[in-house]
């Protein structure tokens, strides 16, 4: 494509320009004529230079002075900065159905697909959390520390499902919501002890959940894709390691304490430490 450029001047000296301007400001005009060689570019403005250092030159006839470039037609590959400009290259088509994304550009469907799959595990995860959270929450449990951790934990696990379909209609993908198991109600049948049982089971969730934001992170990487990498290892995967790090010492304190008391005044603690 060929560019016509345009230098504007003005006649008018009623209010002088500031000094040290030397380069004028440039519109791009209309489809003209082959381009002029650097050198004569140059010659022509060391030629225009006023005494306030300011390209103040125009024709006989009053108009502005054009400056005509084609691009592809450089004489001196040493373009002058402003002045010429590379090929823009094949532009993408845009989209005219209303059911294609407008904003979607180098988003593999694979990277799409593995994405709704991570919603699905943090509904998941989050649901499961809920049910403990009910369960600690009763008045024959009463264990108000386990009950105010999980409720938040539920909370913050099903942020992290709405933050990742905000991503996804972002890159232009499509949300896919899948199905939800049904989660156990019943933790207090076990040998270990209700808090303990539950906490154990809330670290292999969590490691299970790092599982699949590795898996998640190794998909982007495979279809190249810098931005939905960085947004995994910004987003998600340090926090995902310190709750790994955080659920582990509850792990290793309630088996310390052991079930009965030792549980309950742990729950007290964890819910001043919590509030």
């Amino acid at each position: 494509a060929r560019y016509t450029w345009r230098r504007d001047v003005s006649t008018s000296h009623a209010v002088p320009p500031p000094p040290q301007i030397i380069m004028p400001a440039f519109t791009m005009l209309s489809v003209s004529s082959p381009c002029v060689s650097r050198s004569n570019i140059k010659a022509h403005f060391a030629s225009a230079k006023t005494s306030h250092g300011v390209t103040q030159r125009a024709t006989q006839s009053g108009k502005p002075l054009s400056v005509r470039c084609a691009a592809g037609q450089v004489k001196d590959e040493a373009a002058i900065t402003g002045m010429v400009f590379e090929p823009l290259g094949t532009l993408e088509r845009i989209p005219s159905s209303h059911d294609e994304s407008l904003a979607r550009q180098h988003y593999a469907p694979a990277c799409e697909a593995a994405l709704n799959d991570q919603i699905n595990i943090e509904y998941n995860v989050s649901y499961i959390y809920h049910a403990m959270f009910a369960y600690f929450n009763r008045d024959n449990v009463a264990l108000p520390g386990l009950a105010k951790y999980f409720k938040e934990a539920s909370a913050e696990e099903r942020e992290h499902a709405e933050m990742m379909m905000e991503y996804q209609n972002t890159r232009g993908g499509k949300v896919k919501l899948q199905s939800i198991v049904m989660p156990d109600m019943d933790f207090g049948n076990t040998d270990k002890g209700d808090a303990l049982y539950a906490m154990e089971l809330a670290l292999s969730l969590e490691k299970l959940n790092n599982e699949k934001l590795l898996a998640l992170h190794k998909v982007a990487e495979e279809a190249d894709d810098p931005q939905f990498t960085d947004y995994i290892e910004g987003t998600y995967l340090a926090d995902q390691v310190e709750a790994i790090k955080t659920v582990s010492e509850f792990v290793s304190q309630l088996r310390r304490v052991g079930p009965g008391h030792g549980t309950y005044q742990w729950d007290l603690e964890l819910l001043e430490k919590t509030a």
